[in-house]
């Protein structure tokens, strides 16, 4: 049996689902603000609570160990319990959490409260991008809510350093956590009004093995990663990523045999899932590496304080989520694959950008690149998530959802780890041939630990050499720069083909489609079935 599925069917959400799509972006604001105020409120805090510097690390590092570790058992936790039911949970969590975050009386509570807010913000980012799936099934709509759910994201980002930079100015550093509290409130009231409840009626037991394997392969890869990022190749960051390695093989086997695994690998069968997971990844990669070089430009080689440089990288923030929602729109009539395509060849045109960036005057190209990129990026971006939920049952959004963001967060710590290591040892080899003549032996090997040691080595010398270790530093920086910024301008023009080539079977979401209705609900959809609510494919 067959039906069609277009623009003004019976599949079209209602003023209940929008209101619902405005609570849902109310945790997605939030978890992206606190990004931007932790990191202002940092200073403070350690000082209050006297934590040193590998507390301060853990203060930042445990929500995110928590959040990538706890992801896929959590989208999997709503597909059985109820989607909304987490989320309402986690909210509550989180709130709590939130308040003993911010009344913390030593470095170690506050540890164990982000740690907790890990654990919550795992249960809120699945279960809501699950809710859109089950909330809006016409193509255009649900694009139009996903463009809708990464706006409200990037711009958190974007309001968080100037939401922290106003609470800390008037208010002491806790507040920067109770921000969250009213937020979550509101969801736990409007929450069970607007929106919709969703389970997987025929999934089995959670199987509590599979948790602990998919714990014990996610957390040391992602702590091993981040370790090699900021301190090189030392041997426990390496042995941890290999341990997490090889119990993430276990794991997969694992679910191979169970008839209601954790993660279903079904899902992976899919040309349009994995296609998309893909670019999303490599996307997340890139981007990271050069997010963070750009950031380290804009504070170390041209001076800016850490608020200046966060308002340097607003237009990037506006560009993505022009991206976002413009992406399903072009989506309407132009082939994903070309919308992902051109996307990525936009991207990859403004990291071109950045291989021509100096130390002096290159502030103006390094944003125009970072525009380019970030919009370039947000259309792909925009869309693969729509075709990673549509490509699988309905049941199984949650788990699409913990994949994806999963995904994200390996992207994140893969990037840093590669390509801003690999700007750290291009920035060691060019200091050793542009340091001058006359520069204390001692300050040039403290100068090679990375340019943040060189600013420091450059207050112990007498001003002549001060600014010219200073000007060596910002040129062998750059370099690394250029470099990353070259290597990442590659890879996207290479995903482009790829992405052309591998989504070139989805058809424009305005396309009326056929779904099989038998299809729908079973836990494997036929090649092309439930890709074709985002855009149908060809026969």
């Amino acid at each position: 049996m067959h039906t069609t599925v277009a623009s003004g069917s019976g599949l079209q959400a209602g003023r209940r689902e929008w209101i619902g799509l405005a609570v849902l972006a109310l945790p997605t604001l939030l978890l992206s603000v606190d990004i931007g105020v932790l990191y202002l409120a940092l200073p403070h805090l350690s000082v209050d609570l006297g934590a040193d510097n590998s507390q301060q690390l853990w203060i930042l590092d445990i929500y995110s160990f928590m959040l990538a570790g706890f992801l896929v058992t959590m989208g999997t936790l709503g597909d059985r319990i109820g989607r909304r039911k987490l989320l309402l949970i986690g909210g509550a969590a989180f709130g709590v959490a939130s308040v003993i975050a911010a009344y913390s009386t030593s470095a170690e509570m506050l540890i164990a409260a982000r740690a907790l807010l890990g654990v919550a913000g795992a249960t809120l980012m699945p279960s809501t991008m699950a809710l859109i799936r089950n909330m809006f099934h016409d193509p255009r709509q649900m694009g139009m809510a996903i463009g809708v759910w990464f706006s409200c994201f990037v711009g958190g980002l974007t309001l968080g350093p100037l939401v922290g930079g106003v609470l800390l100015e008037h208010f002491w550093w806790g507040s920067a956590f109770l921000l969250g509290v009213p937020i979550m409130v509101l969801l736990l009231v409007t929450g069970p009004v607007l929106l919709p409840e969703y389970r997987d009626t025929n999934a089995g037991r959670l199987d509590l093995t599979s948790v602990a394997l998919s714990l014990a392969a996610i957390l040391p890869v992602i702590y091993g990663l981040k370790e090699l990022a900021r301190n090189g190749g030392q041997p426990l960051p390496l042995a941890s990523v290999v341990v997490g390695l090889v119990v993430g093989v276990v794991f997969v086997r694992r679910q191979r045999t169970l008839t209601s695994p954790l993660l279903d690998l079904r899902l992976f069968a899919s040309r349009t899932f994995s296609s998309a997971l893909g670019v999303m990844l490599l996307g997340g990669v890139v981007m990271a590496g050069i997010s963070l070089l750009s950031t380290m430009y804009l504070q170390m080689v041209h001076g800016f304080s850490p608020l200046n440089a966060g308002l340097w990288l607003v237009p990037q923030n506006v560009a993505m989520i022009a991206g976002f929602m413009l992406a399903p729109a072009f989506a309407r009539r132009v082939r994903p694959a070309h919308v992902s395509a051109a996307g990525l060849a936009i991207a990859g045109l403004g990291l071109l950008l950045h291989t021509q960036v100096d130390s002096v005057g290159g502030l103006g190209l390094l944003v125009t690149g970072l525009v380019l990129a970030s919009f370039g990026i947000s259309l792909p971006m925009a869309l693969t998530m729509g075709l990673m939920l549509a490509a699988a049952p309905p049941e199984k959004a949650g788990s699409v959802a913990s994949i994806s963001e999963t995904g994200g967060e390996f992207g994140i710590a893969l990037g840093i780890a590669t390509l801003g290591s690999l700007g750290t040892v291009i920035y060691r080899s060019q200091l050793v041939d542009t340091v001058p003549a006359g520069i204390p032996a001692e300050a040039v090997a403290a100068a090679r630990e990375g340019i943040t040691a060189a600013g420091a080595a450059a207050q112990q010398l007498p001003d002549p050499l001060s600014a010219e270790l200073l000007d060596a530093a910002a040129a062998a920086f750059t370099t690394g720069l250029n470099a990353v910024g070259g290597i990442g301008s590659a890879i996207f023009v290479g995903m482009a083909i790829l992405a052309a080539a591998a989504l070139r079977h989805v058809r424009p979401s305005g396309e009326a489609v056929q779904v099989d209705e038998s299809a729908v609900g079973t836990n494997t959809a036929p090649a092309g079935v439930e890709e074709s609510l985002v855009g149908g494919v060809d026969a």
